[in-house]
């Protein structure tokens, strides 16, 4: 059976202070070490990886199930229809249950992003 994996060369390995680490972590910011470096090393001409973050995720697939699940809700879909409904003037709310529409459809927003990050995924931005 042949191996159509990619070959990679051996890892490089560099000592540190903890000081040292520290500074090259502060200005990695959210960018895996490997990353800034070989972004520094070569003037940001290399091509990006998928990176796998920070914080390593325990359980993946139970994090994937819980996004489906809110997906398949319809919930965010529901909560953006009370609140167009509500601003179209055929449901009649009160100024703070359309502000709670509102709040509300935020949140779950928050949340779907929050899972997607959390898996290492890209966060769609929208308006």
């Amino acid at each position: 059976m042949a191996d159509d994996r990619k070959k990679y060369p051996p890892p490089f390995s560099l000592r540190l202070t903890f000081e040292e680490r520290a500074i090259l972590e502060r200005a990695a910011g959210n960018m895996p070490i490997g990353a800034y470096v070989r972004s520094r090393l070569f003037d940001g001409a290399v091509p990006l990886r998928r990176a796998r973050g920070k914080r390593p995720v325990k359980d993946q697939r139970a994090l994937g199930q819980v996004l489906g699940e809110l997906g398949k809700s319809r919930l965010a879909n529901n909560l953006n229809q009370l609140a167009r409904a509500a601003n179209t003037g055929s449901l009649p709310v009160t100024p703070e249950t359309e502000k709670a529409l509102r709040e509300a459809c935020g949140d779950v927003r928050e949340m779907r992003d929050a899972l997607i990050c959390a898996l290492g995924l890209p966060v769609e931005r929208r308006p």
